[in-house]
């Protein structure tokens, strides 16, 4: 699964605009409860084959299920099984004979169905259960978290048609244990099941569900039955359903099925959206050995999903950030999701974590291969910018080098493993690991787990044993430190040079509570003209290594693979760093330097960040552009140049805005041009950069060009839009951001919230206060985010009412009225929030 997760400060202006989009996990939490093992459940039955028949009520958003499900002892025999059931009228339930259905005993309370069966089976016996049910998932008390925000398994999107801006779609979420809200099984990763589905549905509508559409029936009232046959076994948690109106684009992989099922507005873009899929396969068979084990690949887009995409076997559903027409795509693409979820088909669906503690297996394998992925596809640059961005999610919600153990078996909710410990840190642990074994090494061994327990479960000891089982070598050291203890390295490192010698002393400075680490690394040293390269081995809290070197070194490279899970502190210059971006020049090595320049108050680190405007990487020309200082003359009559020719011909759009952003911020008229032509282009993201500024050089021409966008152009660049009115706080304004709030979802919500509360405390009315800070309870209501912003903006109105009733204590009048009014109502506000 690619979980999207928020993560904002107090300061809601900033952290609401700052990412429009959901970062791919939430931070890693320590426990409160590690008091409890969270052992495997016990097997006493095995699911063999589940066989549903289901319709749907759309009024009463109900699904009418029956159910045969095959199953047979584990190993002691039985005469009792146990379904998990959540919030279902069980209607009957007998056992499947050769002559006929036989009633069975049944008690169900507490979302389980005990079921007393007709005699003792022993493990060779299969038996077949009967059950008739209502499922109602909308009735249904669940708790969701804040990696998935509702956990009731299955969704009535739009059921009635109110919404004519949305479709009417019905679609499954089954992670963590939740397939169960909508059909009776054993809901845990261990299980394995094949499975036939039968849907009853309106004759308009296409269905999806994993393996193969084996049927389709015409019924006399408008109806179809789709029926889905599943012939390899999946845990239930990778059960899926989707029905609405999909158009389909095929395409295909070895003669098997790749499609694409999307909303016919944006179906004739399917290809760029998803077109790399049959390359991402190829690659994946081949760099693992395993070619896809499934007979078929779909991806479809589903409105108003709880999370960000969900790895369903053959058939992964994407949230609707995925789906964009050709413009959008020119400023972003989900291509590392798409990839992600595809790698899950073999790590999670193929072989699958055998407990919650151990979804490492599943979550850090798919967002590795994302990392592999960027660097097949777009060359080396773009992996180690993939991993360097994976580490930095990592490193930003920790402290002192305190985190969680990957492998964890003591959690107070299975849903708190869903983080970036999971995610992130897992993928680069992952990676450092192939660079100490090779990629051959290290392939082989994926392939050997894999092939092991395919279509069944593993673990992380059994990916240990693999790569000792192809390499020779034991890696119980390398999995105890990363696997089974917590934390990173904090690494102070200081470089001294003196008669001959160069000295490096490393001194582990994360909290006395983590761990002391092992650490093989690679040093290069720059010396007169040459670069001598060491191994190292680090192993204890404080110590030094010493080399001959003829000259005073350059640079000294450390960590020259860059695979180190954790923080470097260096004792390095600005000449290092400038030797460094340009003799060094690997990708984290020249952000590092770009990054120290962007800091130093020294002059010449300005000539790194001119340097940094032609980087190849995008993200390091942006970051020079943005950090290059126009007030130093010299720097200006380079770097003006360059700026200009990025904000015009740059292939990528967000250096484009920028550059445009940057020239705007001059101040100088002569730019005009360019952003008035700006404000024509094809990219949103150019267009909202250059309304932007045109309307700082000339704020009357960019409010007239702001009024003769077309609604499209407005509702994609509503943040930008946003952060004008925030200095333009009208009444008028108001039902711009009110329409977001009852419409828009939760990246547009989540990019203009932030400014809606700017403008509202900028605004005098109090009418306008109330109403607006209505629409944002109203919101946090409709798309579930109190966990998110209840607690930020509750504080925020409260300060501002403080802030009010300050400033209404030196009025007078209707001023003094209006001010105490409006303090009232952020007051009133936050108390709300408080109680969502």
């Amino acid at each position: 699964m690619n979980k999207k997760i928020f993560s904002y400060g107090l300061m809601l202006a900033s952290a609401f605009m700052a990412n429009a989009t959901f970062a791919q996990e939430k931070p890693a939490e320590k426990s409160d409860n590690l008091s409890i093992y969270r052992v495997t459940a016990t097997k006493v039955n095995d699911l063999v084959h589940t066989k549903l028949d289901v319709s749907f009520d759309y009024a009463k958003r109900y699904l009418y299920g029956k159910e045969w499900v095959t199953l047979k002892p584990h190993f002691y025999a039985t005469d009792s099984l146990t379904l998990d059931a959540q919030g279902m009228d069980i209607k009957e339930v007998a056992m499947v004979g050769v002559k006929g259905n036989t009633p069975l005993k049944y008690t169900y309370n507490d979302n389980k169905l005990y079921i007393t069966l007709n005699k003792k089976y022993s493990n060779i016996e299969k038996y077949t259960v009967y059950i008739a049910y209502t499922a109602k998932p909308d009735e249904l008390k669940v708790k969701g978290s804040a990696a998935i925000t509702d956990a009731k398994g299955l969704y009535f999107i739009n059921p009635d048609g109110t919404d004519k801006n949305k479709p009417t779609q019905i679609w499954t979420q089954g992670e963590t244990e939740s397939s169960s809200a909508w059909f009776p099984t054993i809901d845990k990763p261990d299980q394995k099941t094949t499975e036939e589905i039968s849907m009853t549905v309106k004759s308009k509508y296409t269905t999806l569900s994993n393996g193969k559409l084996v049927s389709q029936k015409a019924n006399a009232n408008g109806t179809r039955t789709d029926t889905w046959k599943m012939d390899l076994p999946h845990s239930p948690y990778l059960f899926m359903m989707a029905i609405g109106e999909f158009k389909i684009t095929k395409d295909s992989y070895k003669g098997k099925e790749v499609s694409y099922y999307l909303e016919p507005k944006y179906a004739p873009y399917a290809k760029q959206i998803f077109g790399k899929t049959p390359d991402m396969i190829q690659f994946y068979s081949t760099v693992l050995g395993v070619d896809y084990p499934w007979n078929k690949y779909s991806q479809v887009v589903a409105r108003d999903y709880v999370s960000g995409a969900m790895e369903n076997t053959t058939a992964t559903l994407h949230g609707e950030q995925v789906q964009k027409t050709d413009r959008e795509l020119l400023d972003d693409n989900q291509e590392g999701t798409i990839a992600h979820e595809l790698f899950h088909q073999w790590f999670g669906d193929y072989v699958t974590a055998e407990s919650w503690s151990n979804i490492t297996m599943n979550e850090s394998f798919a967002t590795f291969g994302e990392v592999i992925w960027h660097g097949h596809d777009a060359g080396k640059d773009a992996e180690d910018k993939s991993r360097y961005e994976k580490l930095q999610s990592y490193l930003g919600s920790t402290k002192k080098g305190e985190s969680p153990i990957l492998a964890r078996f003591y959690y107070n909710d299975k849903e708190d493993l869903f983080d970036n410990i999971s995610y992130a840190k897992g993928s680069i642990i992952l990676y450092a690991l192939k660079n100490q074994m090779g990629d051959a090494a290290f392939f082989k061994g994926l392939n050997k787990y894999l092939t092991t327990n395919a279509f069944k479960n593993g673990e992380t000891h059994q990916l240990r044993l693999a790569m000792e089982d192809i390499t020779g070598k034991d890696w119980s050291p390398y999995f105890n430190q990363w696997y089974y203890n917590g934390g990173h390295p904090i690494l102070d490192v200081d470089y001294s040079y003196s008669n001959g010698k160069e000295t490096i002393k490393i001194k582990q400075t994360q909290d006395a509570s983590v761990q002391t680490f092992i650490l093989p690394l690679k040093v290069d040293i720059y010396a007169g003209g040459r670069k001598i390269s060491k191994d190292i081995l680090i192993n204890n809290r404080e110590q030094s290594f010493t080399f001959d070197v003829a000259s005073k070194p350059e640079l000294v490279d450390f960590d020259v693979d860059k695979i180190l899970v954790g923080e470097v502190n260096e004792s390095k210059t600005l000449d290092n760093y400038a030797f460094q971006y340009v003799k060094a020049p690997s990708y984290k090595n020249r952000i590092e330097a770009l990054e120290f320049a962007s800091k130093s108050k020294e002059a010449d680190a300005q000539n790194i960040l001119l340097a940094g405007l032609k980087d190849q990487s995008a993200d390091l020309r942006n970051l020079s552009v943005e950090a290059i200082d126009l007030d130093n003359a010299k720097i200006k009559a380079i770097a003006l140049p360059i700026i200009l020719q990025l904000a015009k011909t740059d292939k990528n759009t967000e250096v484009r805005s920028a550059a445009i952003s940057k020239l705007s911020a001059t101040g100088d008229q002569a730019y005009k041009t360019l952003l008035t032509d700006g404000v024509k282009d094809r990219s949103y993201r150019v267009i909202a950069a250059s309304i932007a500024g045109l309307s700082k050089l000339a704020p009357q021409e960019g409010l007239t060009a702001l009024a003769a966008l077309d609604m499209d152009t407005k509702d994609h660049i509503a943040s930008s839009i946003a952060v004008l009115y925030v200095n333009d706080p009208k009444d008028e304004h108001q039902a711009f951001f009110e329409n977001i709030m009852a419409t828009g979802d939760r990246n547009k919500v989540f990019s203009v919230v932030g400014p809606y509360f700017q403008y509202l405390r900028n605004n005098t009315n109090p009418a306008i206060t109330e109403k607006g800070t209505k629409n944002i309870s109203d919101v946090v209501d409709r798309l579930k985010l109190a966990n998110y912003l209840a607690k930020q903006l509750a504080a925020a109105y409260t300060a501002t009412a403080a802030g009010k009733e300050k400033q209404a204590s030196s009025a007078s009048g209707e001023a003094k009225s209006n001010l105490q009014k409006q303090a009232d109502v952020f007051k009133k506000a936050a108390a709300d929030l408080g109680n969502k």
